[in-house]
């Protein structure tokens, strides 16, 4: 896939992974800018205003949580972030401040080119449901153009892949998705075996808007359960 005109803020302080992800990406299309600590990364992110952001989570100055904090707040932007870790705290903590993904070191550049790609290919996909009107679901009202959801009232901020999630849930309430089928729809990844990735999401999800709300069948999937059923 093509990411000409697309840009991407690289951010890590290991120079040689920093540039060889840097090259990829270019000689994907991609236009890339590159930032080595947590404050470098602030600046670069108000200066290039990227499409997507590829964030390691230990850097100098202020860690990627942080960096992920600052610049979520100044615009929603899809966030990769890279962990050294494959621990579960490490990554809803992630989820948690924004991130819409991580990878885990070491990764193959192939993944993580097909990665960032998938979540531009959400981005636009968001893009054009903008028309969609509101789904009322019990005491959860999900505004799809606005990309904005309410509980009993109350704004709920969701990053945009728990927003994508939510909403693939909701199309079908009280139906059991499978885990490739959210993968497939919601991540774009056909076929992928990252079902780690939806119950992080889904985690992450049930903090915000309620664990009653969504209704895990072990080994298959999850289902959305608007009245609250266990």
């Amino acid at each position: 896939m093509s990411g000409a005109s697309r840009k991407v803020l690289v951010v890590e302080d290991e120079p040689v992974i920093n540039q060889a992800v840097a090259d990829r990406l270019r000689a994907e299309a991609y236009d890339v800018t590159q930032a080595w600590d947590g404050p470098g990364a602030v600046a670069q992110f108000a200066a290039t205003a990227p499409d997507v952001v590829v964030l390691d989570v230990m850097l100098p100055g202020f860690d990627g949580h942080e960096v992920c904090r600052r610049i979520q707040a100044e615009r929603p932007v899809p966030v990769l972030m890279l962990t050294a870790r494959d621990d579960e705290a490490d990554i809803l903590v992630g989820l948690g401040v924004g991130a819409d993904d991580y990878l885990t070191k070491p990764f193959r550049m192939r993944e993580l080119v097909a990665r960032v790609g998938a979540l531009l290919r959400r981005v636009d996909r968001a893009a054009e449901l903008t028309t969609r009107r509101a789904i009322h679901l019990g005491d959860l009202r999900i505004d799809v153009g606005a990309r904005r959801v309410h509980l009993d009232g109350a704004e709920v901020r969701l990053t945009p892949t728990e927003f994508d999630l939510l909403v693939c849930l909701s199309s079908a309430p009280g139906q059991v998705l499978t885990r490739e089928q959210l993968l497939t729809d919601v991540w774009g990844w056909p076929g992928a075996s990252g079902t780690r990735t939806v119950d992080s999401h889904v985690k992450a999800l049930r903090a915000k808007i309620g664990p009653e709300k969504v209704r895990t069948v072990h080994g298959v999937g999850y289902a959305l359960e608007p009245g609250g059923t266990p």
